[in-house]
């Protein structure tokens, strides 16, 4: 019967702080108000416009080093906005293709770098852009908004 008791004290505690640490949260205004679609698609309150990330399977590069022995590996995620509500229904959907002809991009982008120039304090947000551009150039039907790396590692 005390186990009871505990197990239900304990319970009751850390359900109370978590209320409490989202509720502190919301009103420092750290944490924004969210919506989750059943689709998977995100959306801050009010702002009329949803959004869905697309993660990409872990790359393995081969960089463009001299001597040929360096290489990334990289975690992407893609942000996209969902324009979803100005398109007709047919039109909504996911583009066919749109992964491996991102993957193609990235690729093409990365065989081009060295570990020295991503190994720089600025080389990451410099990939960023350089990736944001290029994924814009060749894919403009996706709508890239953001890109985030979940891995990223050089080896020389």
């Amino acid at each position: 019967m005390t186990l009871l008791i505990c197990c239900t004290v304990t319970v009751v505690f850390a359900v109370g702080g978590a209320a409490g640490a989202m509720m502190f949260l919301a009103r420092s205004g750290k944490l924004s108000s969210v919506v989750v679609s059943s689709t998977g698609s995100v959306a801050a309150k009010g702002a009329g416009v949803a959004t869905h990330t697309e993660a990409l399977e872990p790359l393995l590069i081969n960089l463009s080093d001299e001597g040929g022995h360096a290489y990334l590996r990289l975690g992407v995620v893609l942000a996209e906005v969902d324009d979803s509500a100005a398109k007709p229904k047919s039109e909504a959907k996911p583009v066919a293709g749109a992964n491996a002809a991102v993957r193609d991009t990235i690729f093409d982008v990365l065989g081009r770098q060295t570990s020295t120039a991503l190994l720089a304090p600025e080389g990451k947000e410099s990939l960023k852009k350089t990736l944001m551009a290029a994924i814009t150039l060749r894919n403009p039907e996706l709508h890239v908004q953001t890109i985030y790396f979940t891995d990223f590692l050089v080896q020389q």
